[in-house]
């Protein structure tokens, strides 16, 4: 006979749609299923404390930085034709493809990204029915304000790369 503990009693006896024979098979037995994360370090190598949402991450095994690569290259040879419109992309595609250019997603908000060169510092945000770059007057230049702009899916790759990457 197994031994049964007090906070398993307590579940047993107050929860009376369930027979003691049901509730032991169900969650005693069940394993702990939970999805596997994956983390992919930061392209950028300087340190910086201005964003305070960057996480870096270090790979204690040589194969685990070669599987990340491997996962990150399959994603960009899958990349359709760049003259074809960003929503016929998929969204590990899209996500390939911005870590290619130097971006590196946010911890708090997937949907956000961030990338910074010697002139200009700017986060994307793919929005549901958009892309929003937001150029920061907190990064290096000379910037009075911050400078947005919305670009839709409907335009090509190309010209988002363009766009994005030739700066405010």
């Amino acid at each position: 006979m197994s031994t049964i503990s007090a906070t398993q009693k307590l579940l047993l006896f107050s929860t009376p749609s369930l027979s003691p024979s049901t509730f032991s098979k169900f969650f005693l037995s069940t394993p702990l299923l939970l999805p596997k994360l994956h983390f992919y370090p930061s392209p950028l190598t300087s340190s910086s404390s201005s964003c305070p949402s960057r996480t870096k991450v270090s790979c204690s095994k040589s194969s685990e930085g070669e599987e990340l690569s491997e996962a990150l290259d399959e994603w960009l040879q899958k990349l359709p034709d760049k003259k074809r419109p960003l929503y016929s992309h998929s969204l590990p595609c899209i996500e390939a493809w911005l870590k290619s250019l130097g971006f590196y997603q946010s911890r708090d908000d997937r949907a956000v990204w961030f990338v910074e060169n010697t002139v200009w510092k700017a986060q994307l945000s793919l929005d549901i029915t958009e892309l929003f770059i937001r150029y920061l007057k907190s990064g290096p230049g000379n910037l009075e304000k911050d400078i947005e702009r919305r670009f839709s899916y409907a335009l090509s790759r190309e010209d988002i790369e363009n766009a994005i990457l030739g700066g405010p």
